[in-house]
């Protein structure tokens, strides 16, 4: 039994140590698999983003399928990012209190917008959300006062509670 314990311990710490994580200019990336990397932060006086749909570190491709928790959080000079259609998913409080982001593109690869995901973004006033996105998280868009236009399509099926909370202007 301390034998099979021990081989199960050794494989978990084997695997979890496969992760590996590597700054590329002001963007911070793990990796998921040989293949694929998830951005998971960001230098916090970032200003503009255009996120290519593939990155290259040390001499291996990697396809960019995720924004992570938290990833922009914070990143109050951030005015703008286009997100590649490799991206399916964006974390929870993943542009939390990006007070001057006016401006984001979300790709028809992304199926879901997580939890705060939006929140306290201020200065977004105008958002559209592919049809591809079938939910958005608890207070995704809370406290966007500035939100004054929102396109949710028919393909969205379950919107979190206060979602909207303190969108004053919709």
């Amino acid at each position: 039994m301390k034998r099979v314990t021990f081989i199960f311990a050794l494989l978990l710490a084997t695997t979890t140590m496969m992760a590996e994580t590597f700054t590329i200019g002001k963007l911070k990336f793990e990796t998921l698999s040989d293949t694929e990397v998830e951005l998971v932060g960001a230098d916090k006086g970032i200003t503009n983003i255009y996120l290519n749909s593939a990155i290259t570190y040390q001499g291996k491709s990697y396809s960019v399928t995720s924004i992570g928790w938290g990833a922009f959080h914070n990143c109050s000079s951030l005015t703008s990012i286009t997100i590649p259609e490799s991206v399916t998913s964006i974390g929870d409080w993943a542009f939390k209190d990006c007070k001057s982001l006016t401006s984001i593109t979300i790709p028809n690869s992304v199926t879901s917008i997580g939890w705060g995901t939006f929140e306290g973004c201020s200065s977004l006033t105008s958002i559209t959300i592919p049809n591809s996105v079938t939910s958005i998280g608890d207070e995704a868009f809370a406290g966007c006062s500035g939100l004054s236009s929102i396109t949710i399509p028919e393909s969205v099926t379950s919107i979190g509670g206060g979602a909207f909370a303190g969108c004053s202007d919709l």
